[in-house]
């Protein structure tokens, strides 16, 4: 009985699995063949450059042309056109090449980033949807048209000085009087950034934007704060409250001094020392107290015990921080007001061992058809060139190891000539536009240079580099004020910075970057401040105990 019933299992599972085979539900569905309908060639101007197009005109002609004719009532809603907030654009359409070419014609704004995107909703004839879809991004030109009326190349000096001066002037601390870090800066003043505020007040007082009793309270005002603000072996720290004079920390370890920020400041100082040379109490006042402020700095202090200076010591950290000021950079000017001090000198040999390196800074490589004395290859960022320089005259100064006239007219003609050529093919280099240094770039701060280059143009590298390359620094500020004026020119001047690949201008104006623009046109065009920071016996000495040589000690 048992074996019967397993056989009629057996044929029970038989059965059954032979109807299941043979169940039309399970029969494989038909092969559907895939559209062959996709994207075929893409021009923009008449010209393929991939999907990313730069420097395009405002009314561009895009052709898109597919494998087949396109359904055109489909088109609507799945070829859209936005600029970079996502804003809808408009544009008027047709078709051409047997129907299997889209032409867009859009009218576009200059400077703007726009999206053109082709969805898989965009029909052909046979009603098949697209293979995927299409984007493509293009980037417009700087409009041609002058955004200001044209005038005199002096009176446009003039212009750009007068209106940066205001940075320092109108925007200085109310209760300091220094110059704040940036203009969303609160209290937070700084102290190099001042020191150029300083050299600027003499610029405004020799070129009349403001009165000599004006600018002589204004400075007389900042040493007075300086009297009493946190010192560190005479030493300032980079940033300070401007309301109490109390250090406020640069990073986690620098809440000390920063011999480096302090000789900005100093230069600045002494400088007005020499301009404001008249028998008056008040004129007498302010130089003496200069004069007792630079010579509190304890410069041979921060030896550390090396033949080299420190940048930083903290009450808190001591020299953890142990970073050594070393060629070739900006703090040329550390070195040489170190060495001038009556009161803490440094020797010969720190400057040879710890600037100099023993000659080690020296490059001597060429670098796009220009030899480079000192620094880094390329040159690096333009500030280097500018800082000491702010009253240093570079102008047949020499010493043991460069002629710095040399040096620093090579460094601008390298970052020029780099922009020309553009090697990274960003949006807008040109002879007329270019400067790579130190600034803000979107979304954070970079020293740019030839190679760092983020695509961001700083106008403080070209005006600041008049005094070496007058004629490439005058087409870049032509082409800064007539062309992009709309979007740089702004209450304190030009703003910091800008980049024509995604277009991004900074909202931002930096002391250190607004400085140098009004302090070297004015060198170019008088050589104001080289006159009288080089007119100090103190840099003539010190400048003479290091070996250096100058027509112009």
């Amino acid at each position: 009985m048992n074996r019967f019933i397993y056989y009629i299992l057996l044929i029970s599972i038989g059965i059954s699995s032979c109807k299941k085979s043979d169940n039309p539900a399970t029969t494989p569905p038909p092969v559907v063949v895939p559209s062959t309908y996709s994207f075929a060639e893409l021009k923009v101007n008449d010209v393929f450059n991939g999907f990313s197009y730069y420097g395009v005109n405002n009314s561009p002609i895009i052709k898109i042309t597919f494998s087949s004719d396109i359904n055109p009532s489909s088109i609507n809603g799945n070829v859209r056109l936005v600029d970079g907030n996502g804003t809808t654009v408009n544009f008027n359409s047709s078709l051409e090449n047997s129907n299997k070419t889209i032409v867009i014609q859009p009218a576009l704004q200059s400077l703007t980033r726009y999206i053109l995107n082709v969805s898989t909703g965009l029909l052909n004839a046979k009603g098949e949807k697209l293979q995927s879809s299409v984007e493509l991004t293009l980037v417009t030109t700087v409009s041609d048209t002058d955004k200001f009326p044209r005038i005199s190349d002096e009176e446009l000096l003039t212009l750009v000085q007068q209106q940066t001066f205001k940075y320092f002037w109108d925007f200085g601390h109310p209760t300091s009087g220094m110059a704040r870090e940036r203009n969303t800066s609160g209290n937070t003043v700084t102290s190099g950034g001042s020191g150029f505020g300083v050299m600027a007040m003499v610029t405004g007082i020799h070129r009349n934007f403001i009165t000599r009793a004006d600018g002589l309270a204004r400075v007389q005002k900042i040493v007075n704060f300086l009297k009493t603000a946190d010192r560190f072996h005479g030493a300032y720290s980079h940033w300070i409250d401007g309301n109490t004079g109390k250090a406020i920390a640069f990073s986690a370890k620098d809440n000390g001094g920063d011999l480096v920020e302090t000789s900005l400041l100093m230069a600045g100082l002494l400088t007005a020392r020499q301009y404001f040379d008249g028998a008056s109490t008040a004129e007498t006042n302010l130089r003496n107290d200069i004069t007792t402020l630079y010579n509190q700095v304890e410069w041979n202090w921060y030896r550390n015990g090396a033949n080299s200076l420190t940048w930083h010591w903290s009450p808190t950290f001591n020299w953890d921080m142990n970073l050594k000021i070393q060629g070739w950079n900006e703090c040329l000017i550390t070195y040489i007001l170190a060495t001038s001090s009556p009161t803490y000198a440094i020797s010969k040999t720190v400057y040879d061992e710890g600037w100099a390196r023993n000659g080690t800074m020296r490059n001597g490589n060429t670098y796009y058809g220009v030899q480079l004395p000192l620094g880094e290859a390329s040159g690096g960022p333009l500030f280097l060139a500018h800082y000491s320089f702010l009253g240093i005259n570079p102008n047949g100064l020499t010493d043991a190891y460069a002629n710095y006239e040399t040096q620093n007219k090579a460094h601008a003609m390298i970052n020029y000539n780099y922009c020309v050529a553009n090697p990274a093919k960003h949006n807008g280099y040109s002879a007329n536009c270019w400067g790579l240094t130190a600034s803000d770039i979107p979304n954070g701060y970079t020293a740019s240079s030839p190679t760092n280059d983020r695509g961001v143009i700083a106008p403080t590298a070209a005006l600041a580099s008049f005094p070496y390359t007058p004629t490439q620094s005058m087409a870049a500020l032509k082409f800064f004020y007539y062309k992009l004026g709309d979007k740089i020119w702004k209450e304190y001047g030009f703003v910091d910075a800008f980049n024509l690949n995604d277009p991004w201008f900074a909202s931002s104006h930096l002391a250190i970057d607004q400085g140098p623009i009004i302090i070297m046109i004015e060198n170019h065009r008088s050589k104001l401040l080289w006159n009288l920071l080089m007119s100090a016996p103190e840099i003539k000495s010190g400048m003479g105990k290091l070996g250096f040589s100058s027509p112009n000690l």
